[in-house]
């Protein structure tokens, strides 16, 4: 069984917020492959849904972003999942909006919901790092991910989280070397090559 975690903060007030496009993927991916409803599980909501033929959990905590590895960590006990079976959606500050990268293991660049993995189950999972681009100044970067996407921003926003759920079976069977590239054809094809920050001119 493969865990595709999708990080966020719960509740209605960052719903919409840039912090939590991880959240978003995963709503998009059970949708696409007729998950069962999410329910309350591991300190977050958790479905099951088979996708590329291999049986996945869904799980978003709802531990707050800082507290994200309690969760995860729990359901990996539950189904015995091994850490190298665990792919995880997160905003990326450090890459254009837009942008998608997989990365195996490696430094957290300051995320709290991926330290928090880290230390709770060990630093060699997947991560899917969804750019959200970078305010510019340091200062400016807790209120910028805490806000929600732009109405402008919106529509990438929907075709990345489509074109993940469209690709998710890739992830599913192991075959993540390809995603990267089948993402970025799909939001040069939606007309998102090159996406600016908002108010960038």
């Amino acid at each position: 069984m493969k865990l595709f975690v999708g990080l966020g903060n719960p509740g209605g007030k960052y719903a919409g917020n840039r912090h939590n496009i991880g959240f978003m993927a995963l709503d998009a991916i059970a949708r696409r492959h007729a998950a069962a409803p999410f329910r309350a599980r591991f300190q977050g909501e958790a479905c099951e849904a088979v996708i590329g033929g291999e049986k996945v959990l869904l799980l978003k905590p709802l531990t707050y972003m800082n507290e994200s590895g309690r969760a995860v960590g729990a359901a990996m006990q539950f189904f015995k999942i091994a850490l190298k079976d665990v792919v995880v959606f997160h905003d990326e500050l450090d890459l254009p909006p837009a942008k998608l990268r997989v990365k195996m293991g490696g430094g957290n660049a300051g995320h709290n919901g991926l330290r928090s993995i880290t230390a709770h189950c060990g630093n060699d999972y997947l991560r899917i790092r969804l750019g959200i681009g970078h305010p510019g100044v340091k200062e400016l970067v807790h209120p910028y991910v805490l806000n929600d996407f732009a109405k402008a921003e919106r529509p990438w926003v929907d075709d990345l989280c489509t074109a993940i759920a469209d690709n998710a079976d890739l992830l599913a069977k192991g075959e993540d070397a390809s995603l990267q590239n089948r993402i970025h054809l799909a939001m040069e094809a939606a007309g998102h090559g090159a996406v600016k920050r908002p108010g960038e001119a």
